[in-house]
């Protein structure tokens, strides 16, 4: 018998979920199981610290590895490269303000700045055990009421998502800070980046003047590397012409602990639970992923923070709300992908797959026809988070190292891996060029104080608004007015009205109070 196959405690069909839970842990006790997470996550970690590399990236290169192992042996490894991957993009979002995953975009805007006021070792601390708590969070909530919370999902139609990106849109206002037109500016910029190629539904080239490689619009991590990594090296470059010398941060390499201290922690605790809830909400529909997660959990935590100031400065409030709901999107994603059979993101398309591959049909019946593979799911979730945290944390002396080296000696290194990783993406060389582009974007836009945020959120939801927006006016038969005797997308759009007359009668107020 296989060493993963689980160990029955009572062979009755109605076997409750306790030990259902028990036998998992037990199949999973054995020296094979175990190297399977460890090595997962240590691999997932690799491919998520690299800029242009993601937990898709290292599912898919290790999906073909599994056709020829047992289906609880399969699963164990791929989750676990899921959960390293998407918790290893803090390591280079902090340490170099380059997201290393798409979903730890939220991390650089207060991660970086703690890293830049030599508190790189606090900022990681803070992420890796954020990131570990969201994800028992989430794994909580999907192992004991996934069943019943996926079937809030069969109530969203595609006006209803509409009505949930709309809100999403929204939270520009806030990332706009203390000026409403360059933030709106920005976003405009990210929608009509993010419009360019193929339209859905129809098929209809825009933008693309002639340009075959235009067809398939811009990738998005290709467009992150450029806005971040790129512009970065600019930056610096600028710096070091005009100081003629490269300047070291010194960092504190005096950790003690997790990096913070006891009553820090508890401070964070409404944040916390607040972005772990987010984040589960957002994994569990379809689509939306990680990405959006982290921003949204961002902006409610500065929205709802006595000090809204002093975000992006460099405070741990930010990295707390980020990785918290971007490692709590993997157990939301799960729900929608065991119990619907319905990939909640890229990751778990291919888990999707990789179900296939063994002969399984993702739903309700895999819960009765195949509990042990399930429950054996979940707690190689929980294990395979409690790996992640005992690695980064035994290896955070060595990340906060890298900053120890030049910067010069750095950069080059991280463009070369990110320009690898972006024409990896899709095999395409029009992808590692586009990265150039964002590059001097990005660059660009910082000179002329344009907050990356609101573009990064527009152009991420611009193809999920339009095609949402789309299919529902399909099913309404053209009414936009329809859209309203949908509650739940009804409550979304007034939200987002009301938030954004709110923020902007708030600015407005505060502009007067400054010209008194």
């Amino acid at each position: 018998m296989y060493c993963c196959q689980l160990v029955y405690l009572d062979r009755r069909n109605d076997m409750s979920t306790v030990s259902l839970i028990g036998n998992a842990f037990i199949g999973l006790m054995n020296p094979t199981s175990l190297i399977l997470i460890v090595v997962g996550v240590g691999v997932g970690i690799v491919f998520g610290s690299i800029p242009g590399l993601s937990a898709a990236m290292a599912v898919a290169l290790f999906l073909p590895v599994t056709f020829a192992m047992e289906s609880h042996a399969a699963f164990v490894l791929l989750v676990s490269l899921y959960i390293g991957g998407i918790s290893g993009g803090l390591i280079s979002a902090i340490l170099l303000n380059i997201p290393g995953t798409s979903s730890s975009i939220a991390t650089c805007f207060d991660g970086s700045p703690m890293a830049k006021k030599g508190e790189a070792a606090k900022a990681l601390g803070v992420g890796v055990v954020f990131s570990f708590l969201g994800g028992l969070v989430s794994f909580l909530i999907l192992m004991f009421v996934a069943p019943s919370v996926a079937q809030v999902t069969l109530k969203f139609s595609a006006i209803e998502y509409f009505g949930v990106c709309i809100f999403a849109l929204s939270m520009i206002a806030v990332l706009a800070g203390g000026n409403m037109t360059k933030g709106l500016l920005s976003g405009c910029l990210g929608l009509a980046l993010g419009c360019v190629g193929m339209a859905p539904i129809d098929g209809v080239k825009r933008f693309t003047f002639g340009v075959m490689e235009l067809n398939s619009g811009f990738d998005i991590l290709p467009t992150l590397v450029g806005i971040f990594a790129v512009a970065e090296v600019l930056a610096y470059a600028e710096s070091v012409i005009r100081t003629s010398k490269a300047k070291m941060i010194k960092q504190d390499l005096k950790i003690k602990g997790f990096g913070f201290t006891m009553a820090e922690f508890l401070a964070q605790k409404w944040n916390f639970l607040r972005s772990a809830l987010i984040g589960t909400g957002i994994g569990i529909l379809p689509g939306i992923g990680g990405s959006t997660a982290g921003i949204l959990s961002y902006i409610t935590a500065k929205k709802t923070s006595k000090h809204p100031e002093e975000f992006g400065t460099g405070i741990m409030d930010g990295v707390v709300a980020s990785e918290t709901a971007n490692n709590a999107v993997i157990g939301g994603a799960l729900i929608p992908l065991l119990t619907l059979g319905i990939p909640g993101d890229g990751v778990t398309a291919m888990l999707l797959g990789a179900f296939m591959i063994h002969g399984l049909t993702p739903g309700p019946l895999l819960f009765t026809e195949s509990a042990p593979l399930v429950y054996t799911i979940f707690i190689t979730c929980i294990l395979a988070n409690i790996a992640m945290l005992l690695l980064e944390l035994g290896g955070m002396r060595v990340f906060v190292r890298l900053l120890s080296i030049p910067k010069y000696i750095l950069l080059p290194v991280v463009l070369v891996l990110c320009t690898v990783g972006a024409f990896a993406t899709n095999n395409r060389m029009f992808d590692a060029q586009s990265i150039v582009f964002f590059g001097v974007l990005g660059y660009l836009m910082s000179k002329l104080k344009l907050q990356i945020a609101p573009f990064i959120l527009s152009f991420i939801l611009c193809e999920l608004v339009e095609t949402n927006l789309r299919r529902g006016l399909m099913v309404t038969k053209g009414s936009f007015w329809a859209f309203f005797s949908h509650p739940i997308a009804t409550v979304f759009m007034v939200a987002a009205l009301v938030f954004i007359v709110w923020t902007a009668v708030k600015q407005l107020m505060s502009m007067r109070k400054k010209t008194v």
